[in-house]
């Protein structure tokens, strides 16, 4: 028997209204937000939530979410997670050296003070949550937070009206951020699914820079991408604005558990000369799917888009992103690779929009995806709407299986054929992996590629 839609979300909205209340108050009271901005806050989400009943859980008949497949997430009951203690010992293995004294730290979507380290943070720099955050920041957190363009697609809106606290990175002017900033959002595991929701805020003002490491996974010390991990839903939201001269390297890794659904979207504005690189690694999740969106909002921008994802059993990985150039002068380069082994299912799409406005623009596109297997499945569409005449714009996509040509060669070498297999595969993934940020991270998810082969 096939459910309707709209008493789905109804249930959704009831979920949210009780996990509020169960959670409450997610921000300490040591650190109270003023009336101002807790009013504020309010309004942001009955307008949300006005926007969540005019909305429908999306399905197959809808054109950008025709591919998935949303049946089994929606059969389960999510309950409102419970609060959670863990201590440092239980992240130990999550805690990247670089990064021991600039790390904060949320369980479930609540705000662990105890367990993040903040140090290493220079005084003018403020990393925290909503609560922690300097009055003259509260004054203006209202032209950043819940302002970017896509803020009514239903699981945005689903985010913003259960929205109670956030993890904020405000950097000021000509700030420059030495260690890497590490946000690190648990997810734990209980007999009944369970439902978090997640948000992030980054503001780079003016001539600042740091290197951003945002980590989504379970506190399970096991292989997380166990398909034999309880299920439950993750829905994240990442608003990052970098003004003008400004610059972050931003990397968002996937991890969560085998059985889990994660459903995010990271919205990126980028003002006059500003310079944006983003490094999306996805390994974990029953069904996984990342909404990225990036909006020019000055000329000569630089936008750099890295992604992987390794997806074997009956995983389910979307990435649909769109690159929307207004202004000259613009540089962006996008490069997605997928590898499916077993029954997988890799989706990408992929649009840059090119204004009459955006003359002198240089934009590539490229989606590449290897299957390991007969039973995997691809499907890739890339896209390009240009209106501008003078740019210099490319996009393509391509569906491999490994050479055996390459195997043979290998083998002529001396190396065995799964080693070849092996050797060709890390390759593959290598492209991706030299460029994060922090030599842990590319040690740790090599090990999870390595793995997974």
């Amino acid at each position: 028997m096939q459910l309707s839609v709209k008493p789905e979300i109804s249930y959704l909205e009831k979920l949210l209204a009780e996990s509020c209340k169960k959670v409450s108050p997610t921000v300490p009271s040591e650190y109270p937000l003023n009336p101002k901005m807790a009013t504020w806050l309010e309004e942001v989400r009955d307008r949300a939530a006005t926007w969540v009943r005019e909305l429908s859980i999306p399905t197959k008949q809808d054109e950008e979410w025709r591919f998935n497949n949303l049946s089994l997430m929606m059969k389960l009951n999510f309950q409102a997670s419970a609060p959670v203690n863990l201590d440092v010992l239980n992240i130990a293995h999550l805690i990247l050296p670089e990064a021991i004294n600039s790390r904060l730290v949320f369980v479930n979507g609540v705000f662990a003070p105890k367990l993040s380290s903040l140090t290493d943070i220079e005084n003018e720099v403020f990393v925290g949550n909503l609560g922690q955050l300097p009055t003259e920041y509260q004054e203006r957190i209202g032209n950043y937070l819940a302002k970017q363009p896509g803020t009514q697609e239903v699981f945005t809106s689903l985010n913003t009206a259960g929205l109670t606290d956030a993890a904020v990175v405000w950097l000021p002017k000509n700030a420059v951020v030495e260690k890497p900033i590490h946000l690190l959002f648990i997810a734990t595991q209980t007999e009944v699914p369970i439902l978090t929701q997640r948000r992030c805020l980054v503001v780079a003002e003016c001539n600042s820079s740091a290197t951003i490491v945002e980590h989504c996974v379970t506190a399970q010390i096991i292989c997380p991408e166990a398909p034999t991990s309880q299920p439950y839903l993750t829905n994240t939201v990442t608003e990052i604005w970098v003004e003008e001269n400004a610059e972050i390297n931003h990397t968002r890794i996937q991890r969560d558990a085998g059985a889990a659904f994660h459903i995010g979207k990271t919205a990126i504005a980028q003002a006059k000369n500003s310079r944006y690189t983003g490094n999306a690694i996805n390994l974990g999740g029953r069904l996984f799917r990342h909404n990225l969106q990036v909006t020019q909002m000055g000329e000569g921008t630089e936008t750099n888009l890295y992604g992987l994802a390794f997806i074997g059993n009956e995983q389910e990985a979307d990435t649909h992103s769109n690159i929307i150039l207004n202004h000259p002068n613009g540089v962006s380069e996008q490069i997605y690779k997928c590898i499916v082994d077993d029954k997988a299912h890799s989706i990408f799409n992929g649009k840059v929009y090119v204004s009459q406005t955006a003359q002198l623009t240089n934009a590539a596109q490229l989606n590449r995806n290897l299957l390991l297997s007969s039973g995997g499945r691809v499907d890739t569409k890339p896209q390009l709407e240009i209106i501008a005449d003078n740019v210099q714009c490319s996009h393509g996509a391509t569906v491999s299986q490994l050479e055996d040509d390459e195997v043979f060669y290998l083998q002529s070498r001396g190396i065995n054929k799964e080693a070849s297999r092996n050797l060709l595969i890390d390759a593959f993934a290598a492209e991706i992996l030299n460029k994060m940020p922090l030599p842990s991270l590319q040690k740790i998810l090599k090990q999870c590629v390595a793995c997974k082969v």
